[in-house]
Order: C-alpha cells, then structure tokens, then sequence
C-alpha cells in the first residue's frame, strides 16, 4: 500500500478540482490518499501558511489559481521543497484560448457565479425534493424526468444527482398492492425511465436498509418469490408504455445518471427532428 499526500489548492470552492483528483485516482489501486483541501487561497499571505503545511506533509500539488502571482509563488516554493505542482485546467483554457481567440478572464470562481442556470439547479432540486417517492402526482407534468421501479431501485439518489445537474425529477414507486395514480400513464412533458435491478442485489440492499433500522431482516419485503414478482410487474408495466429502461445492477448513481441524461438529450434531438 502506498501513503500519498495529495493538496488541492483553489482560489474557489475546491469542487473541480476535487472531482478532478477522483477521476485520476481511480486510475490506480493500493494507494491510501489524504487529500488536504485548501479552498478560497487568493492572498500571499494564506498561501504562505498552507505551504508550512504542504511542505510537513510533502505530496502531490494539484492547483487552479488564476492570480499570476500567487500560483507562481506556489510553483517556486513546491520546486524548492522538490514536490511535483500540476495546474489542473492549464491545458484546457490554453487550448480554448486558442481556439477562441481570446485571453482567458483569469477570474476566481466565476464557474460558480449566481446566473440563470444557477437559479435553474436551486429549483430542480426544490422540485426533486418535493416529489420524491410519488408525492404530489399533481405536478408530475413539470417533471423533465420521471424515474419508476420498485422500492430500493436507486430512484431517489439518482433523482438528487440528476437535480444537482439542473434536472426536475419526480419518483415514483412501482408497488403492486398501491399502483400509481391513472394520471402517471398519460404525462406527456417528462421522460418516464424505467429503473431495474437484479433480484439478488435487491434483496441484500433492502436486507441492509432493514438492518440499519433495527428490523427484522427476515420479512415478505425481502422474500425471493416476491421481489422476483415485483421486478416482473414493474418490468411489464415498462414494457406495455414503451419506456426505456436501465438495469442499475452493476451501475454507480453517476453512471445510471449519465445514461439518463444521453436518453434526455437523443429525445430532444428527436423532437428537434421532427419539429416539436
């Protein structure tokens, strides 16, 4: 097992370059990280006092600074302290400032400033909230994307992330003892997605879920015959509407989301096709 530091230093939030740090670290396995997060660095004078802690946990610098002066500050001291420092987005805004044929702003966090599509994400995920597990069926048509399955089918954290992409999502559970109002099968706005599972993966999440409540683990909501039977409900209910569906057996909530999101995007180029 290797032990690496890893800093991640922004003049905003961190969020990029968090996710940045994720993607490349799944590239490798025995390795132990400690990420040190050091967000909003925009003075000399915060910098200098990160740096006493860089240089007693020595590691890889991993930086989006756009102050001239405070990254190059940075630079100088990590060469002299002999750590490798990587400016994550370098390659991408000098191969759009080319293709553009402009400077780059060079202004700190401006991918988080407060604009239409901000206020876009805030009230998706307003809407998602507010229409998870089946509520308020009334305003189901507002959805842009409906996802259905049966219980413990990753319906709710899938509907988070898609809202945290700027998506209004509603839920709605697939039982065959309370089925969805009529209504549901005439929506005409929103992408019904189907969401399935296999039944043994089913049965270990709900038998977990139940654990975690201190219930019995041993019940009908975790028999077998009746899980298979409610895949197979929910399965012809798909069917007999011509939805699409995912299987989220072997899926990460952002690979299912992504999967969502290409589905969004052909059935808009459909319709744009087709002049709706």
């Amino acid at each position: 097992m290797i032990r690496l530091h890893l800093h991640l230093l922004s003049d905003s939030t961190g969020e990029t370059l968090e996710n940045i740090a994720k993607a490349g670290l799944a590239q490798f396995e025995g390795v132990e990280t400690i990420k040190h997060f050091w967000p909003m660095v925009r003075s000399q004078g915060h910098l200098d006092r990160i740096l006493l802690e860089i240089a007693q946990r020595p590691g890889l610098v991993i930086f989006t600074l756009v102050n001239n002066e405070i990254r190059t500050r940075l630079e100088s001291r990590c060469h002299a302290l002999g750590l490798p420092s990587v400016s994550a987005l370098d390659p991408v805004i000098d191969a759009l400032s080319q293709l553009l044929g402009q400077q780059a702003l060079a202004r700190p966090g401006r991918q988080h400033m407060l604009d239409a599509a901000y206020y876009a994400r805030v009230e998706a995920i307003q809407y998602t909230i507010a229409h998870d597990d089946g509520i308020a069926s009334e305003d189901w048509e507002e959805a842009d994307i409906i996802l259905t399955g049966v219980s413990r089918s990753s319906k709710t954290p899938t509907s988070i992330y898609l809202a945290n992409r700027g998506y209004k999502v509603a839920n709605v559970p697939l039982v065959v003892e309370s089925p969805p109002p009529a209504s549901f099968y005439t929506l005409v706005h929103p992408l019904i997605v189907g969401l399935t599972t296999s039944p043994d993966r089913l049965i270990q999440i709900r038998r977990n879920r139940l654990l975690s409540l201190n219930q019995s683990p041993e019940t009908a909501y975790v028999d077998q015959e009746k899980v298979v039977a409610e895949l197979t409900f929910a399965r012809r209910i798909f069917s007999d509407h011509g939805w699409p569906v995912i299987d989220v057996t072997r899926r990460s909530i952002e690979e299912t989301a992504a999967a969502i999101i290409n589905l969004v995007n052909e059935r808009a180029a459909k319709n744009e096709g087709e002049g709706l």
